[in-house]
């Protein structure tokens, strides 16, 4: 055991003295127990092994019998005869709960270990010594705080004589010295949290003078009351009311405490997280304040000029201390423009940064803000994606965008975002939260009248955020919506209304994905015909057909089901816009577009009878809206004429959408005798009998159809199926009335 303790005595190489540290006090603790185990069992069994008593949790020395106590005292003596002082001290430690058996008051043995310790001239041997001995003295029954307090005091005289020595014996340290200040604060932070445990307000104020940081022994001079290391981890533990009722007296022993084992403006943000988390009154915060601004600034350094006033932005926020805050501001700006900026400081001005926007609830105020869009234009990096992200957020709050100042801002702020945006790893939806938020300021942009500024805003957002496949298709929609507001101004304003048909009609191929080409095709072309642009209509109604055409239904797992039923949803949009689309094109018929889009349908390899049977009724309820005499619907525009109008009266228009819907009747029932599940089957024959006894008038042609639709419903689904009973009295209302008798 001796040969372990005295490893101990080795720091020259201070990285693994810790590692050290740990391995061989686990074997001490080891003797420590085997020592004990072996004393009690003396205590309380004979050497025939017969028990004597049974020692309590709280016994005492009286209750030991003399061999017990012989043993012990023969240990002690042992450990007493090594000649090393390091082991000495590490075996009396690993024994020191053993004392019990000799003394009533073991705790009192703890005070000359103490001094013991005083012998080590090691600072980090000495320091790692007393964080054995509080761990092993916790194992006593009583201990006050005397002794650590001690040990602290003492760990404070061997740092200061270790930051200040240059010469020998410790001249060996001076190259060292952060590694070594490091390697001694986990003993320092574990001694002052053991101090601090429960302790009361009023024995707070007694430990707070016995560490030399108190009112009656602070004395304002040039010497150090306190070292900053120890300071430091003293504000961490104690409590929030303790450290805001003495803010005043703390920031002076900050301020006089001019060693360099830490860092001290990390106190000082200690100090202000402090005050941020009590609502202390308005003197005491605005004495702090003004005494920390007087001091941070003097920094010439940004880091350590941002980290002391990141931790008080929000105590000057909450109290509305303008003046300060502008004085912040300005400092940062004239300590930025020095030089680029790096990561550390980067971390303190986006935490500043994401405070003054929480707090602000107009964007007016926050752009007005004194320095602030030269801060912004400072940050790079993922620190300035974060606060361009925080600024869109906040610009969601309040609606509508309607200032140009603010809009044009905004508009900077997303092409920064975009720009630092990594699009190859955009998959996950934090990833995409960036392209969400310019998607949905774009969305919140209202020119008010000045529509023309407004397409011109969405020129140039295409041109900047070209790569976003989502935004192109919100520039789409926002250009048409534009269109709509336009006619219903009831100007002329047809110049404008094709501008916006033309910007959208030139952005929708850029988008990759073909079902979205196929929606917006067709919702231009809707826009286009409310303009009275029907050539215009025409081409984007061909080129929703082309896109028809070019969709591939990828097997995604259930995804498939999506797919399907929004191809069915925009074939289905399709024939309702051509209820409106004049049919007159010479030489092509009236039915030239019902022809191509049942053409293509039967082009597509992948259309299950499913989805052929739902859309060929769709085109059998567009050839019978097409056949009425009035429309069910019309566009509302005096230059564009519904088919109503265009053919009223003439027989080959009639004959035409009879010559087109026949053949589909025969699609639509080899498509139902195609789909192989049977429940499915009677389905789609009972939708398609729905969809033939409501479109055309009942002849014996059409009522064998829809009696073959029956019995194949019958045959698949249960004779009591609501959808079957209700269809078969649908369709004998509808049969035509029989013939009257005629007597002779």
């Amino acid at each position: 055991m001796l040969q372990v303790a005295r490893l101990l005595m080795d720091t020259s190489v201070l990285e693994f003295y810790p590692t050290i540290f740990v391995l061989v006090t686990e074997v001490m603790d080891m003797l420590g127990d085997l020592v004990w185990e072996r004393i009690k069992q003396k205590a309380e069994f004979t050497e025939d092994e017969t028990r004597v008593c049974t020692l309590s949790e709280n016994f005492g020395a009286s209750d030991i019998c003399f061999d017990a106590k012989e043993t012990c005292n023969n240990w002690f003596c042992k450990v007493g005869s090594v000649r090393e002082l390091l082991p000495r001290i590490y075996l009396e430690l690993a024994i020191l709960p053993c004392w019990r058996f000799l003394h009533d008051r073991p705790e009192e043995c703890l005070q000359r270990v103490v001094m013991m310790t005083r012998g080590l001239a090691d600072p980090l041997a000495s320091s790692y010594c007393r964080l054995y001995m509080v761990h092993c003295a916790r194992k006593l029954p009583a201990c006050d705080t005397g002794y650590l307090i001690t040990c602290i005091n003492d760990i404070k005289v061997l740092l200061m004589r270790t930051i200040s020595t240059t010469e020998s014996p410790y001249a060996y340290l001076t190259d060292n010295k952060k590694l070594l200040v490091s390697l001694m604060e986990p003993t320092i932070e574990y001694l002052i949290k053991c101090i601090l445990n429960d302790a009361s307000q009023r024995q707070l104020g007694k430990i707070l003078v016995e560490l030399g940081i108190g009112k009656t022994q602070l004395e304002l001079s040039g010497s150090s009351p306190c070292i900053s290391i120890i300071l430091h981890h003293l504000l961490k533990e104690l409590p929030t009311e303790v450290v805001v009722s003495n803010s005043m007296e703390i920031f002076d022993v900050i301020r006089y405490t001019n060693d360099h084992s830490f860092d001290q403006c990390l106190n000082y943000r200690l100090l202000g997280f402090k005050l941020s988390e009590s609502r202390s009154q308005m003197e005491i915060v605005n004495a702090v304040v003004d005494k920390v601004i007087q001091v941070v600034t003097e920094y010439d350094r940004l880091e350590d000029y941002l980290t002391v006033l990141d931790a008080y932005m929000d105590t000057i926020l909450q109290n509305q201390m303008d003046d300060y805050l502008n004085s912040m501001l300005e400092g940062i700006v004239d300590r930025a423009c020095k030089k680029k900026i790096v990561e550390d400081e980067l971390a303190s001005l986006q935490s500043i940064m994401v405070k003054l926007i929480s707090y602000f609830r107009e964007l007016g105020d926050l752009f007005s803000l004194n320095h602030f869009l030269e801060i912004l234009d400072v940050m790079y990096g993922g620190s300035r994606n974060v606060v361009n992200m925080h600024i869109l957020s906040m610009a969601m709050r309040n609606g509508y965008v309607c200032d140009q100042t603010i809009v044009k801002l905004l508009f900077e702020v997303s092409r920064s975002l975009h720009d630092g945006m990594d699009l190859a790893n955009m998959k996950d939806d934090e990833s995409q939260l960036p392209s969400r938020l310019i998607i949905r300021f774009i969305q919140l942009v209202d020119y008010g009248e000045e529509m023309e500024q407004h397409l011109n805003f969405l020129v140039e957002c295409r041109g900047i955020f070209g790569n976003l496949s989502d935004l192109k298709e919100t520039l789409v929609h926002s250009s048409n919506a534009l269109v709509t507001k336009a006619l219903k101004g009831g100007k002329n304003r047809l110049s404008f209304v094709k501008s916006c048909v033309a910007f959208s009609e030139v952005t929708v191929p850029s988008i990759s994905a073909h079902i979205r080409q196929l929606n917006l095709y067709l919702e231009t072309a809707e826009v286009a015909l409310l303009g009275g642009l029907v050539s215009h209509a025409d081409g984007l109604i061909a080129s929703a057909m082309s896109c028809l055409q070019s969709l591939q239904l990828e097997d995604v797992g259930s995804q498939i089901h999506m797919e399907i039923d929004g191809i069915l949803s925009s074939i289905r949009k399709l024939c309702s816009l051509l209820v409106v689309v004049p049919g007159c094109i010479p030489d092509q018929g009236a039915t030239n577009i019902l022809k191509g889009v049942l053409s293509i349908i039967h082009s597509l390899s992948w259309m299950t009878p499913r989805m052929k049977t739902r859309i060929h009724c769709s085109l059998v309820l567009l050839s019978a809206a097409l056949s009425q005499n009035k429309l069910p619907y019309h566009l509302h525009h005096s230059e564009v004429l519904g088919n109503d109008m265009l053919f009223f009266g003439d027989t080959s228009y009639a004959s035409e959408l009879i010559s087109f819907s026949e053949p589909i009747l025969r699609y639509l029932v080899d498509a139902i005798d195609q789909e192989p599940l049977q429940t499915n089957r009677g389905s789609m024959a009972l939708e398609a009998c729905n969809c033939i006894a409501s479109s055309f008038k009942i002849n014996d042609d059409l009522l064998m159809v829809c009696y073959k639709l029956i019995d194949t419903a019958k045959s698949c689904l249960s004779v009591n199926d609501k959808f079957l009973q209700s269809t078969i009295k649908f369709l004998d209302k509808r049969l035509p009335p029989p013939s009257p008798i005629q007597v002779n």
